[in-house]
């Protein structure tokens, strides 16, 4: 694997650490701002609408940019972002850095992964785009705990701060490490968008959308979960979400080889995994070494599917995956927010803390049937292209009459 994946791996891990930070830090922030937890949960909001509304804007604008600078110029965003995050004087401030900051997410993580593709030999790019996810991965082990910790002891604006030299850290990996990829010829906004168009790609952006809620249905409420229902201290949360991120890593490292070697199959048995994680779940928190196990099962079978959805978008765009690339974390953060609000609703209706687990389940399952719905219709599509090409042959196969034989 070449070095270049190291810088996208450690710009990787800037984003991951400023996107799940925040969840730690609601308390510290509401207290210093004057406000109260949920009104500065619109925090994480602000982030996740930031990268729903980033991903297709700015890989638009930038889809004339030559691939590195691109990335450069999105990492300067991110840098930026977190700065003035770091400098808010009020909430209101606070709100727009955290949107600025998710602006450059799903950009950077779409033409990151066609780079990563495109630095490697034909058989090993899925293995190449989830080495560059396992920055994502590592920050929820190190970063988010780090930086957390930091924030708490020495106030959330040096998290901010720390984040900012992150980012600095990883345009100088970027400048250094990646080469030139120029833009190709046939390279366009409206191009991108007809491939964006293409009936594989919005099924396997729909299946981002449900399949991955089921994982944070459950991930948005661990925190609680680890005190009220598996019985742990509160100083135990931290290494709860740590093993969920050892999950996510160990997900990662398996899903590079098995999708090169088998896309769909994967897809289908990490979404099914899943689903059957979900239901086993709630029968195993009053167990504590069972609960942990489950937890790192969760963190593994849940981010095996985003390696398999990310390579079956960008094939199916063809020669534009950059925008269906991108639009694909806009898909993820979309079951961000769908699944923590579907597993909200399930504990507000006094089904327990342990339902959105359930919730959860049904997501994957219906993640799952879409994805199954896919396949069919993609092998029905490859039978009748066959079928077509074979007609095509046969008949110019056959002699042409002559002019005597007529």
């Amino acid at each position: 694997m070449p070095l270049a994946l190291l810088a996208l791996a450690v710009s990787a891990f800037g984003i991951g650490t400023t996107e799940f930070v925040m969840m730690g830090l609601l308390p510290n922030v509401a207290d210093d701002l004057g406000t109260s937890v949920p009104t500065a949960g619109h925090l994480v909001s602000a982030y996740a609408i930031g990268v729903v509304l980033g991903a297709p804007l700015l890989t638009g604008l930038g889809s004339r940019v030559p691939r590195k600078r691109m990335l450069l110029l999105l990492m300067a965003v991110f840098t930026l972002g977190n700065l003035a995050s770091a400098l808010a004087p009020d909430f209101g401030w606070l709100i727009a850095g955290r949107f600025l900051a998710g602006l450059p997410h799903g950009a950077f993580f779409g033409v990151g992964a066609v780079v990563a593709a495109r630095l490697v030999t034909e058989g090993r790019q899925a293995r190449a785009v989830a080495t560059m996810f396992l920055g994502l991965t590592v920050a929820n082990i190190v970063g988010v705990p780090a930086a957390t910790l930091l924030g708490q002891h020495l106030g959330w604006r040096a998290t901010f701060l720390v984040v900012a030299a992150i980012g600095l850290a990883a345009m100088a990996a970027l400048t250094r490490l990646v080469p030139h990829i120029p833009v190709e010829e046939h390279q366009d906004v409206r191009r991108e968008l007809r491939a964006l168009g293409n009936r594989q790609v919005i099924l396997g952006l729909l299946t981002a959308v449900f399949g991955f809620a089921g994982v944070f249905a459950v991930y948005a409420y661990l925190s609680a979960m680890t005190t009220k229902a598996m019985g742990f201290g509160e100083s135990s949360v931290t290494l709860v979400l740590a093993l969920f991120g050892i999950g996510m890593t160990l997900g990662a490292l398996a899903a590079g080889p098995l999708t090169d070697r088998a896309l769909r199959p994967t897809l289908y048995g990490s979404l099914g995994a899943l689903a059957v994680v979900l239901v086993v779940f709630p029968f195993t928190v009053h167990v504590p070494w069972a609960a942990l196990v489950m937890v790192v099962l969760l963190g593994g079978v849940g981010f095996m599917t985003t390696t398999p959805l990310q390579m079956l978008v960008m094939n199916k765009a063809k020669d534009a995956p950059t925008l269906a690339s991108a639009s694909n974390h806009s898909a993820f953060n979309l079951a961000n927010a769908g699944g923590a609000w579907m597993g909200g609703v399930a504990i507000a209706a006094g089904w327990g803390w342990t339902s959105p687990a359930l919730v959860g389940a049904v997501l994957a399952v219906s993640g799952l049937a879409i994805a199954a719905t896919a396949g069919f219709l993609d092998r029905g599509e490859g039978k009748a292209s066959r079928v077509v090409a074979a007609h095509g042959a046969g008949a110019a196969s056959q002699p042409t009459p002559s002019a005597h034989s007529s």
